[in-house]
């Protein structure tokens, strides 16, 4: 398949500097986009004092937009309120292709809404797991299957995501593709010499939420530190349910064996890992678990819950996959424990390499091209095609919302036309003109 030039516009709630799998898939994935020659811009909400426009790694440009959060780091759906100021950065920045992140980010969805009223390509990737009997799940997979309804091209983190989505969202599996996360192995590197000789180390970094399994935790911490006396925890992550944690380890006179990190910059993540023996993850459910693969390329031993997409993430060597209960949860590190102890672990290094020819991002990247290039190559829908899309989700109203988004757009194009908008200069044409002027200023 011949290889065009995209200008792709990831659009997400969930970037830097807040942590995450979504955002680390985003920022490196973009990565690998410029590095193949592709135009890639970020569009995401204000953080804190973080507003306006930045440019991070190979001039990765990042629209903080300044909307404020509602809940959960997620803006309002107010599906019409950024309008004006989405379209003139599509439009500023030249953009062809919108590629949305994450079910739960509605800037995201209005991201995807727009673009499609102004004739642009549509890719969304999935990084979650629903259910189908609770009353949010129910709504949210409402909210997806409506906005998936004109949605080019999806793409799944894992085959069992696919599933879910394709059930839940009732999207044609022909328009979904799976493209699985991957690790960078030149960061996520083993360092054995920072581990600790006296204890033995349970690393867990996470969001410290419910859907993480943190109730699990809180049970599993002060059983385990009862029976070994030389076991100690290393948590890294913040969230609503910290508390809890905190409660458990004062309850039980725990302060010197487990160790509350709170929110990790990405940088930190490596040397947190390196001083652990063995990576815990309680998750109730999940997609596809970016922090065991880190975890692996520094050469942890993994304890998992079999949820989800994880038992296709790692071979059964090099992980202990149990239920999400408190007794499998305990019986899998007492397993690990006792590995270690007999010396029955794969070498660090050698699980690093293991893990370098399964994940790469640069392959992610080229799969995630070969979907470009298919969206590319469909015809543009007319507004009526487009209303006829949402028609199948069986809700109604939404066709008033879409067209009150079409109106507003053509009231935009008429107060302010496509062609007296500015269109930004690349980085790679500002760079190139700043060196010019130094030259110039030599002579």
């Amino acid at each position: 398949m011949s290889r065009g030039k995209h200008k792709i516009c990831m659009v997400s709630d969930f970037f830097y500097p807040n942590m995450g799998g979504v955002e680390e898939h985003i920022f490196n994935l973009s990565q690998c986009l410029l590095g193949r020659g592709h135009k890639v811009v970020v569009l995401t909400h204000s953080y804190d004092d973080r507003v306006g426009v930045r440019y991070m790694t190979n001039g990765l440009k990042v629209y903080y937009l300044p909307i404020k959060v509602f809940y959960n780091q997620c803006i309002l759906p107010t599906m019409v309120c950024s309008i004006p100021l989405i379209r003139y950065i599509f439009i500023r920045e030249e953009i062809q292709i919108i590629h949305g992140h994450s079910a739960f980010s509605a800037l995201a969805h209005e991201g995807m809404l727009i673009g499609r009223l102004m004739g642009l390509k549509s890719v969304f990737t999935d990084h979650s797991l629903f259910g189908f009997a609770d009353a949010s799940a129910v709504l949210t997979n409402k909210c997806l299957e409506i906005s998936l309804a004109d949605c080019n091209h999806c793409i799944c983190v894992s085959h069992t995501g696919k599933e879910n989505t394709v059930l839940r969202a009732k999207v044609h599996k022909e328009r979904v593709s799976v493209i699985p996360n991957a690790v960078d192995t030149a960061l996520f590197t083993p360092d054995i010499s920072k581990r600790s000789n006296d204890f033995i180390t349970i690393v867990i970094v996470s969001r410290l939420v419910y859907r993480k399994g943190v109730d699990l935790l809180a049970h599993i911490i002060p059983i385990l530190c009862a029976r070994h006396e030389n076991v100690q925890f290393l948590i890294g992550g913040d969230g609503p349910k910290r508390w809890l944690i905190e409660e458990i380890r004062e309850r039980n006179l725990l302060q010197h064996r487990v160790t509350l990190l709170g929110s990790l910059e990405h940088s930190q993540v490596k040397h947190v890992l390196n001083k652990g023996h063995i990576f815990l993850n309680t998750s109730l459910t999940e997609a596809y678990c970016m922090a065991i693969v880190e975890a692996a390329s520094c050469g942890l031993q993994i304890v998992s819950t079999k949820v989800g997409g994880i038992p296709e993430v790692l071979p059964s060597d090099l992980i202990y996959l149990v239920e999400p209960t408190v007794p499998a949860l305990l019986q899998g590190l007492e397993r690990a424990i006792a590995d270690y102890k007999a010396g029955n672990t794969s070498p660090p290094l050698e699980v690093h390499t293991r893990i370098g020819n399964f994940y790469n991002w640069f392959d992610v990247s080229k799969r995630t091209e070969i979907v470009y290039n298919l969206v590319e190559k469909e015809d543009r829908k007319n507004l009526g095609q487009q209303l006829a899309s949402y028609i199948q989700s069986g809700v109604l109203p939404y066709l008033l919302v879409v067209s009150l988004c079409y109106i507003i757009l053509q009231i935009l194009e008429f107060f302010v036309p496509s062609k007296y908008i500015d269109i930004a200069k690349n980085y790679k044409q500002l760079h190139a003109q700043s060196c010019e002027e130094k030259e110039e200023d030599k002579d």
